[in-house]
């Protein structure tokens, strides 16, 4: 099966995402600088959610490209990670009425978890049903920042209930991790592009 429709899908799935977080952000109450400072963390928590789904948005684009087939598996894969970053909105929310308090926090973060281990079971999927194409298999075999990323979201939710700050910053690490793209897909297209010439 071809993987058109699904790159489509989440193209679209994500610009909603996005949409509707701008949506939730929450005006500053006044018109001087304090009600601008009171905004802030909410801003922050804005700012933070639109790079991971950035993010995601970015290294899927890389993956899929890499991807010759889907199949069914990919399929609800896909839709499990979507599911968890469509919810996304639903804690800057949260967090946004709540300001940064540690059940929000800890919520935003299991968000991040669920979200980071629905695409390690995307890749595995399409690394299952692209066996015949080694590029991708090649390029994710090693994955520190994956594990490092599951480690910070686990120890930032954990961390959340004694400082919801400790556990933002945590999450603010692994999207600072990931800002520098993970090339090694793209690294792999071209290796293999040079070979074969």
């Amino acid at each position: 099966m071809g993987k058109g429709r699904l790159e489509a899908f989440t193209d679209g799935v994500i610009a909603i995402i996005i949409t509707i977080m701008v949506l939730e952000l929450k005006l500053p109450e006044g018109h001087d600088v304090s009600g601008l400072l009171a905004a802030a963390p909410s801003f922050l928590v804005y700012a933070l959610s639109f790079v991971n789904v950035g993010i995601y948005w970015n290294n899927h684009h890389h993956m899929l490209h890499a991807t010759r087939q889907v199949n069914g598996t990919v399929l609800w894969a896909n839709l499990f990670l979507l599911f968890w970053l469509s919810l996304v909105p639903f804690v800057i929310r949260w967090i946004g009425e709540a300001g940064i308090s540690p059940l929000p926090i800890a919520a935003y973060g299991i968000v991040l978890l669920l979200s980071a281990l629905g695409y390690t079971w995307l890749e595995r999927a399409i690394i299952i049903v692209n066996r015949d194409n080694g590029v991708l298999a090649a390029a994710l075999r090693r994955g520190w920042k994956e594990r490092l990323s599951l480690i910070a979201y686990i120890a930032g939710i954990l961390l959340a209930f004694m400082s919801p700050w400790v556990g933002l910053a945590l999450y603010i690490s692994v999207a600072i991790m990931w800002l520098i793209p993970d090339r090694r897909i793209e690294r792999r297209i071209r290796i293999d592009a040079d070979s074969a010439d």
